[in-house]
């Protein structure tokens, strides 16, 4: 058995020293060791996005990811999405639009499409759609997730400075 490794991770603006098997996955570190329960773990393959957070501003699948691949990286899990005691433009939308139902996949969802909406401000449903592919919804038929990142889009969009 090897020895467990002691790490520095950054997740949500704070730095976390973890001391963990070699083999543990970000996703477990993430739940059990930092108390971060808002990823969650579906498939623990990659298929299901439930588990997505951005690493590095990008969206990755934390059950893909040994923590001590993260030393030096940047995490940003759902925990850290709303705007102080606000929701983001995203959550809000997901919540005015019904574009949630069990709310299993929603962290996964709103962590892809935050980065998104990032670089892609003005999204069709087509790209929407393909975004979304990447995250199964077993609920909602995806319809409503869809009008809520229309809406969110255009919340962010009218929040920019012009």
């Amino acid at each position: 058995m090897t020895a467990p490794v002691t790490l520095s991770l950054a997740v949500n603006g704070a730095v976390h020293e973890v001391t963990v098997p070699p083999r543990k996955l970000l996703s477990d570190v993430l739940r059990e060791d930092l108390g971060l329960t808002g990823t969650h773990v579906g498939c623990e393959h990659g298929v299901c996005g439930a588990c997505t957070i951005l690493i590095d501003g990008q969206p990755a699948r934390a059950c893909l990811t040994f923590a001590v691949q993260m030393e030096g990286h940047d995490l940003t899990t759902i925990e850290a999405v709303s705007e102080g005691d606000r929701l983001s433009p995203l959550q809000q939308a997901l919540h005015q639009v019904h574009g949630l139902q069990c709310g299993f996949c929603t962290p996964g969802i709103i962590m892809t499409v935050t980065a998104y909406l990032r670089d892609h401000p003005d999204p069709d449903e087509v790209e929407i759609r393909d975004l979304l592919s990447g995250n199964l919804c077993r609920c909602t038929g995806y319809q409503n997730i869809v009008k809520a990142v229309i809406r969110a889009a255009a919340e962010i969009r009218a929040r920019a400075p012009a």
